[in-house]
């Protein structure tokens, strides 16, 4: 099958790109979209509750963002240049003090560099808060290792939240609650699941109060989910794998809600991914591993019924994802009348629920 990657292409103007979270959580937008006719309504998120009822099993991704993007000196000198790290996975679980990082620049730090860290305010850190460069990975990565190693003391005081390349600014520390959902519990992901973040504790009580059950799937978010689809063919594509865990008890919820005839509602696409991965003939196995599942037309979904989501880049692999649900055609449409109606896109932007 060829699968051209310029058909998930659209227009997006730049002032549409959402800079900053909506002034309160839970404040967003919300277009609904009928997975089967394409037909799409804006609702405040709130009216989220009128679309799920009573039996209805709600599945999100409990991953925790860390402060994984963190800033430097070589040779802890004042006119060195800036040295920009992002963690991506630790090579010595559980103590966390050795790292699998992204560097910029790279070419500036070769293995057996030391660099001293800069604290929040751009200033050398003092003391030990040091790494060095151990050793260049084969996939252009670098493994590091910190001379501290409370890692926790370390990420509070020099990490930074990781925003996306799209959010043309620094992190604040309004940051570090706002691109973190509420229900946030393993820490492991270096980008937020970010259908999540639109929800409140009252929300959620709210659905619960009317029945709606709700589980937990824990996948870590990499960078590699910012990763662009380079080839001309879909197909071709190979994505990033990541570490995921669905439980024994959130398996069985989703199966025993299907058996009921009841729906259930991902939020996220981190979520499907995991719930799509342990799928076989339709029903859930629970599960511990890494998957690099590529979900894309005319792929059926198995477990999910209903999607919650944020909007996604042009041509990327989580559009891709979304036009499972529905068609290319009818979500590239709502895309369209999202644009007009002049809706806020990606990670701190408006969401979309397919139904």
């Amino acid at each position: 099958m060829n699968l051209k990657t310029s058909l998930f292409d659209y227009e997006l103007p730049e002032e549409l790109i959402a800079q900053f979270p909506s002034g309160v959580r839970g404040g967003s937008r919300m277009m609904v979209m009928d997975r089967r006719s394409g037909e799409c309504e804006i609702h405040p998120f709130h009216d989220i509750v009128k679309f799920l009822k009573s039996g209805d099993a709600m599945v999100f991704n409990d991953t925790k963002v860390i402060n994984a993007r963190m800033y430097g000196r070589k040779n802890g000198s004042p006119e060195a240049a800036l040295i920009e790290i992002l963690l991506i996975n630790p090579l010595d679980p559980p103590h966390r003090r050795v790292w699998q990082c992204m560097i910029k620049p790279g070419k500036r730090v070769p293995p057996g560099s030391r660099v001293q860290l800069l604290d929040l305010n751009g200033d050398l850190a003092p003391g030990n808060n040091w790494f060095e460069v151990t050793e260049r990975l084969e996939d252009g990565t670098f493994a590091i290792a910190f001379d501290i190693d409370d890692f926790q003391l370390l990420q509070d005081r020099y990490g930074h939240i990781p925003l996306p390349p799209y959010i043309r600014r620094e992190d604040q520390l309004g940051d570090r609650e706002r691109y973190q959902t509420v229900y946030a519990r393993e820490p492991g992901a270096v980008a937020a699941p970010t259908a999540g973040l639109h929800f409140t504790n009252e929300i959620l009580d709210e659905l619960k109060t009317g029945g709606v059950q709700q589980a937990a799937v824990t996948l870590h978010v990499g960078p590699g989910t910012f990763k662009p689809v380079t080839v001309a063919d879909v197909t071709e594509h190979r994505m990033h794998s990541e570490h995921y865990e669905l439980s024994p008890s959130t398996a069985d919820l989703i199966n025993r809600t299907h058996d009921a005839g009841a729906r259930v509602l991902a939020v996220g696409t981190t979520s499907v991914r995991v719930l799509e991965s342990c799928a076989r003939d339709g029903r859930a196995v629970p599960g511990v591993g890494s998957t690099d599942i590529f979900i894309y037309p005319p792929y059926q979904p198995q477990l999910v019924d209903m999607l919650l989501t944020n909007f996604h880049l042009p041509q990327s692999t989580l559009i891709m994802l979304v036009s499972a649900f529905s068609s290319r055609e009818k979500v590239l449409a709502a895309y369209q009348k999202a644009v007009r109606e002049k809706m806020r896109f990606f990670s701190y932007g408006d969401c979309m629920l397919l139904v």
